[in-house]
């Protein structure tokens, strides 16, 4: 059985009983527990309402009334406010419904058993080429799903390394017992499909126009839908990274993901494509190509033209996951096609699961750049694995949480649902573990990593630990083109031109370098060290000071964290990794300040040590 570490809802310890078929049957059996725990959260029934919306809920006295997998939601809702403390009548009156209707989860799982940027152990339910887990946990995967209102989970790695085409061929019976155990919380499957499937599978091509290509998938659909009635759909990484696609018949991506489309259509099926598409083999000699220009030079000339089931996935910001990035200005400009947003959970530049960075306000800040009625579905990609608390560390949990959080409501405030996550998690911890460690973790991170709104410093592949000039001429496009006397990229209309991808407004914002946002000034503009920052300091000395600065901060959250009255074994394991967190953030000071020193040659106004 799953060990709680770190999962909100350890105080009712118990899963739902096996023979619970569908989330009401759930919704009944979390209630009992609960009452059990808090008795003045007793004695409320259960009505399923066909005419509510499927995943909306609301209590009317002693009646949790909702439809197919809303009860389950506000179930998990009551016993949220019960384990704060919260009487009944402070229960939210009238109808809740999520922001979205599709809430999903990406997976980076391989068949192997591997998992991309695994930093919580191998795939917890892949093994071998085929499906191998232990039920309950995967039972216990669907209960810390539904508990934040997410709804969908594909199953496989979203980059398609491997050939997957198993999945939806001989394994669909594996596929279909898998999902029956997370049906009961109202998850349905997706998977990942290699556009290429059909050559493998014996044909000429994979031309999405070509007749015989197209009566392939609708087969394949057919199967999937017949075994799986509930299925969502599929998930497509075309032309990027090397994985194949429509370019290579000359055909878009419209028209890609459109045959898709058409072949699940009759079952109700999505297509989800990730527009992340990008020149990956760049010569860093050219400065007229631009990577974070690419998805909206890719799809902005194709909105309008994908058909009403395709899913077009933006990541939330321009490049790729970095500590800062502004939002992506594809999601502020295609207003005639169904958008997600895609957030990674894996801490792939941000910590590897060891440093601590809580993502709440990264989602705070995406939702107050974007209205959430301009997105039909959310996605994030999985931070989670065999580990024994299914996280890693304990507290990246709160990274699962939150983005269900906003999920469901994007106007969530960054701080209270880092709040709620610590107090459900760790009563013992009182309010310490929130307001020192994980509401500040965020900002301690970007002083000692990435400054300004530089990214891309760090060791390539692993991508952990600073490596200033890394990817300074590889060929991914990842440049901050640091020289003696300036360091950043001008994306203003005088530069690559950029900036011209946003509503004149925001253009305008980031354009001028007087009104930039100084967490993103190095990504919009390229300045002389001697930059005089808003606060006087030249620009060079807020380099050297944030990163001094960052590397003491997380010294304190170290000090904060020895004296929480944490149980074991978080509390060691928690300890473990702030260790190398302080080991990683002085190495970080050390490496980045030393090579803006050799660059520049200013010497660091207070005198400390740099080396040189």
């Amino acid at each position: 059985m799953t060990n709680l570490r770190g999962f909100w809802l350890r105080s009712l310890p118990e899963l739902p009983p096996a023979h619970c078929a569908t989330p009401a049957d759930t919704a009944r059996a979390e209630l009992r527990q609960l009452a059990a725990r808090c008795p003045a959260w007793g004695g409320i029934g259960i009505s399923v309402d066909p005419a509510m919306d499927r995943d909306s809920y609301a209590l009317e006295g002693k009646i949790l009334r909702g439809g197919e997998a809303g009860v389950l939601y506000g179930a998990y809702a009551l016993a949220e406010a019960a384990l704060q403390g919260k009487a009944p009548a402070d229960f939210p009156g009238g109808v809740q419904a999520p922001a979205f209707p599709d809430r999903m989860l990406n997976g980076w799982d391989n068949m192997d058993g591997t998992v991309e940027r695994g930093y919580a152990g191998r795939s917890l339910w892949f093994e071998g080429g085929r499906f191998a887990y232990e039920p309950d946990r995967i039972r216990q995967l669907g209960r810390l799903m539904a508990s934040v209102g997410l709804n969908v989970l594909c199953v496989n790695n979203v980059n398609v390394h491997e050939p997957a085409e198993g999945l939806i061929d001989e394994l669909l019976p594996e596929l279909a017992a898998f999902g029956a155990l997370l049906r009961p919380f109202g998850v349905r499957l997706m998977t990942s499909v290699d556009f290429a499937q059909p050559i493998r599978d014996g044909m000429a091509t994979a031309d999405p126009l070509d007749e015989g290509v197209q009566a392939w998938w609708a087969r394949r659909a057919d199967a999937v839908w017949a075994a799986i009635p509930d299925f969502f759909g599929f998930l497509v990484k075309a032309d990027s990274e090397h994985r194949p696609g429509p370019f290579t018949y000359g055909r878009s991506h419209a028209e890609g993901a459109n045959m898709l489309a058409r072949a699940v259509a009759p079952h109700g099926g999505k297509v989800v494509w990730r527009a992340f598409v990008y020149n990956c083999m760049q010569d860093w000699r050219d400065h007229s190509i631009d990577r974070p220009c690419a998805a909206y030079d890719t799809y902005m000339p194709l909105d309008g033209a994908f058909d009403d089931n395709v899913i077009l996935q933006v990541k939330n910001g321009p490049y790729d996951f970095q500590v800062r990035e502004p939002v992506s200005p594809t999601l502020l400009g295609m207003e005639r096609t169904a958008l997600a947003v895609e957030f990674q959970l894996a801490q792939e530049y941000t910590g590897h699961q060891i440093d601590l960075y809580a993502l709440a306000s990264v989602f705070r800040d995406f939702f107050d750049d974007v209205p959430a009625q301009r997105l039909r579905a959310i996605a994030a990609v999985t931070n989670i694995g065999r580990d024994e608390s299914l996280f890693g560390h304990p507290f990246a949990a709160a990274n699962l949480y939150c983005y269900g959080k906003f999920a469901w409501n994007p106007g969530e405030s960054a701080e209270e649902s880092l709040r709620s996550w610590a107090r459900l998690s760790y009563p013992e911890a009182g309010e310490d573990l929130a307001e020192k460690l994980m509401i500040p973790s965020r900002g301690v991170y970007e002083r000692y990593t990435a400054t300004l709104g530089l990214g891309w410093m760090v060791t390539p592949g692993d991508h952990y630990g600073p490596n200033p000039s890394g990817y300074e001429y590889d060929r991914w496009g990842t440049y901050h083109r640091a020289s003696r006397d300036a360091v950043g990229i001008d994306r203003t209309r005088e530069g690559t031109g950029y900036a011209a991808q946003y509503p004149p407004e925001l253009e305008a914002r980031y354009s001028d370098p007087e009104t930039c946002p100084e967490n993103l000034l190095l990504f919009f503009h390229r300045l002389p060290y001697s930059w005089r920052m808003a606060d006087g300091r030249s620009m060079i000395q807020r380099i050297y000071d944030d990163h001094f600065d960052g590397a003491a901060m997380a010294e304190q959250m170290a000090a904060v964290l020895r004296e929480l009255p944490l149980p074991s074994p978080d509390r060691e394991e928690a300890l473990r990794r702030m260790e190398a967190q302080c080991r990683n953030a002085r190495e970080w000071r050390d490496v980045i300040n030393t090579f803006f020193h050799r660059l520049s040659g200013v010497e660091d106004a207070h005198g400390r040590m740099i080396y040189d």
